[in-house]
């Protein structure tokens, strides 16, 4: 069984995503991340050299973050917090993401690159209600947003899109063999994406505007609130 649960990295949605994996129980938790990012939120530190458009893309969703009263990735640490209180295995879907950025940035026009960083410095000065318009306007006319997408900054969706839903809709395929109930966290974009992969109609999806809505019920049990430790498994091919 898989449970595909959408997110957005900026939102406050900690409590929702912990929701989730007390009602499914699985025995395995997917969150979209690679090793280098899941060690980087549990411990923040300075990124070594990147392409400028991945610093400005974190710096715009850190700033929509806060937007929103949470902090960038809060519902991944979420996810593998609730996944080692159940005691089920935590494993990292994602791609790479320093080799994945530094191939997109050598493999685009130099027009996906100017058109990148106009829409990159743009996003910085997004309104909440402009964010909240933009996923909207995102979740009814999924099609056309990623179609539109697909003309302006086609290598952008092929290797951040296409390529990430092929590996990661594979590893979850992979998981529930291995594991039997499974739930996944991927960003909301991905969603249909991934279903096209996997194909078939019995995967329960939870899109993030109803993931947003769920009502959270306090569980307390007697672990404590001693932080615990997290052992992951990097899923391969």
């Amino acid at each position: 069984m898989i449970t595909l649960v959408g997110v957005g990295h900026v939102f406050d949605i900690a409590a929702q995503v912990k929701q989730v994996i007390r009602e499914k129980n699985p025995g395995a938790v997917c969150i979209e991340l690679d090793q280098e990012r899941y060690e980087g939120l549990r411990h923040p530190r300075e990124r070594g050299e990147v392409p400028l458009p991945y610093k400005l893309l974190a710096f715009m969703q850190k700033r929509m973050a806060h937007q929103y009263g949470g902090e960038v990735g809060n519902e991944m640490l979420a996810a593998a917090d609730q996944a080692t209180e159940i005691n089920a295995s935590l494993l990292l879907i994602d791609a790479e993401a320093g080799n994945l950025f530094n191939r997109l940035w050598v493999e685009m026009s130099f027009k996906e690159r100017v058109l990148l960083m106009v829409s990159s410095v743009g996003g910085l000065f997004m309104s909440r209600k402009r964010i909240d318009n933009e996923m909207e306007n995102f979740q009814e006319n999924e099609a056309t947003y990623l179609e539109q997408m697909g003309d302006q900054f086609p290598t952008i969706k092929r290797v951040l899109i296409d390529e990430r839903n092929q590996l990661m809709g594979g590893r979850i395929m992979t998981a529930e063999v291995q594991f039997g109930n499974v739930v996944a966290f991927v960003g909301d974009g991905h969603i249909d994406g991934i279903m096209a992969i996997i194909n078939r109609p019995e995967v329960e999806v939870i899109r993030l505007k109803a993931l947003r809505e769920i009502q959270v019920t306090d569980i307390i049990d007697g672990s404590g609130t001693a932080e615990a430790h997290i052992q992951f498994t990097v899923q391969t091919e």
